[in-house]
């Protein structure tokens, strides 16, 4: 009898954790992880109120394109900074109608180390990524694939999720070079061994004054290249 009632126990036990686990994929489904992010209602709220009818340049990312006022940082008056922290690639998807709206000629692209972080698949990141280039191209807008800056050697997990970004570049470089699209290689300057170099962060991922420098360099290099 006590063999027969344990037996229902762990039958039911097992209906309700089956139960429960079918309400919570369907609950992760309903709220895309990029909504997760408190950041990004936040900046979103913003952007609605924004009255930029006209940039030529917009600079598209998370909290590391976030961090400087690029109007300032480059001495212009046509840039939209549009940077949400803790943003990934499917929440830039999902906002890309604030790129159309201000009609750029070219979008600086700089995102994917929140979801290696997030240990999102890199194939998924890769793919979300070629969505946003793709799109831009459909508005006849310049995409720039800037390398996805690795973390310091300090920063936590930064060993095995430099591999991931890593595997990311070398895929954005190939697509880049197979479909003549500005590929900007960071990385060259400012890594050293895979990793950020320590002079260049405050906290071992996000850049000082010093690591915006060598940014702006490259990203005026383009500029001059198409006479904007």
């Amino acid at each position: 009898m006590n063999s027969l009632i344990n037996r229902n126990l762990s039958i039911l036990c097992f209906l309700l954790l089956f139960t429960f686990s079918i309400f919570a994929q369907n609950g992760n489904k309903s709220k895309p992880q990029y909504l997760n992010n408190p950041n990004y209602k936040l900046e979103i709220s913003k952007y609605k109120q924004y009255r930029m009818k006209q940039a030529d340049i917009i600079m598209l990312g998370n909290s590391i394109t976030h961090g400087i006022n690029w109007n300032e940082f480059l001495g212009r008056q046509s840039i939209s900074e549009q940077g949400i922290p803790s943003d990934i690639t499917e929440g830039i998807l999902n906002r890309m109608e604030y790129v159309y709206k201000v009609k750029p000629k070219i979008c600086f692209i700089m995102v994917g180390v929140n979801d290696i972080f997030s240990w999102i698949p890199t194939e998924t990141v890769f793919a979300n990524y070629i969505k946003i280039v793709e799109n831009l191209k459909g508005k006849n807008i310049i995409p720039v694939i800037q390398s996805v800056l690795y973390a310091e050697r300090n920063y936590p997990s930064a060993e095995n999720r430099n591999k991931e970004i890593s595997k990311l570049n070398k895929m954005l470089a190939k697509y880049s070079k197979n479909n003549n699209i500005e590929y900007v290689n960071l990385n060259r300057k400012m890594s050293r061994s895979n990793f950020l170099k320590s002079n260049l962060t405050y906290d071992g991922i996000h850049l000082n004054g010093t690591g915006f420098k060598y940014w702006g360099r490259e990203v005026n290099k383009i500029l001059r290249k198409y006479s904007l």
